[in-house]
């Protein structure tokens, strides 16, 4: 069992629950904490979730003295109704967490955006992760590690007609998408929080983007050395 420590923003999404998980069922971490808006059903011992209000995300600051803070927050427009409300949970959250995380001197922060994340593109969605990221690599954390998925699949509370439809034809379209298209292919909400779990144990400092296929290709090879491949 591992010393370390880690803390969880957005536990309860795709990406997240299969993180907490996953850190959960690996000997890393000794204590993962999730701030959260609602209790969750736990089944680890390990992990501790501290019921609180993201406006209020300052008042916490302690809880950020960990090792490894993972954002794994976001919504989506129309679930959030305005454009003030999605930029306040992918954008205003992740920031102060950012800042937070600094001023407790964190070894890493690990976050999940979103493919084709730019600051100056002329889609919101996009923009808005775009920024997101920029703001994050100008506080000079030693690690920053932003993962850029692509269609993300799995088992979603709730029902998105377009992205369920995208999920179904995904697995006949992926195997098109060679080369320079790899990074286009959907991939599993568990695909990318392993693949976290996994950036986060190699320890590399500095500033880092990991699109889909990188994910992908960083859990095939976890995989083969897992059954002795070479």
């Amino acid at each position: 069992m591992g010393n370390k420590t880690a803390l969880v923003l957005g536990a309860s999404g795709l990406v997240g629950k299969a993180l907490v998980e996953i850190l959960a069922s690996r000997d890393y971490y000794q204590q993962i904490y999730l701030l959260v808006r609602r209790p969750l059903q736990l089944t680890s011992e390990r992990c501790v979730q501290h019921i609180i209000d993201m406006d209020q995300l300052q008042r916490h600051q302690h809880l950020f003295d960990v090792n490894d803070v993972f954002c794994c927050l976001g919504t989506t427009i129309k679930k959030a109704k305005t454009r003030e409300a999605f930029r306040k949970v992918d954008y205003d959250y992740p920031v102060e967490a950012g800042r937070l995380a600094e001023s407790q001197h964190v070894d890493g922060y690990y976050i999940v955006t979103a493919m084709g994340a730019n600051a100056a593109s002329s889609i919101f969605y996009s923009r808005v992760k775009g920024e997101v990221e920029d703001k994050l690599a100008a506080l000079g954390l030693p690690a920053l590690h932003i993962f850029r998925p692509s269609l993300l699949t799995g088992d979603r509370e709730e029902y998105r007609f377009g992205e369920r439809v995208a999920e179904r034809i995904s697995p006949f379209v992926n195997p098109l998408l060679l080369g320079p298209l790899r990074k286009y292919r959907s991939i599993e909400a568990q695909t990318v929080a392993l693949a976290m779990a996994l950036t986060a144990e190699k320890r590399e400092k500095g500033t880092h983007v990991h699109l889909s296929h990188e994910m992908a290709d960083q859990v095939a090879y976890d995989n083969e050395q897992l059954r002795g491949g070479k």
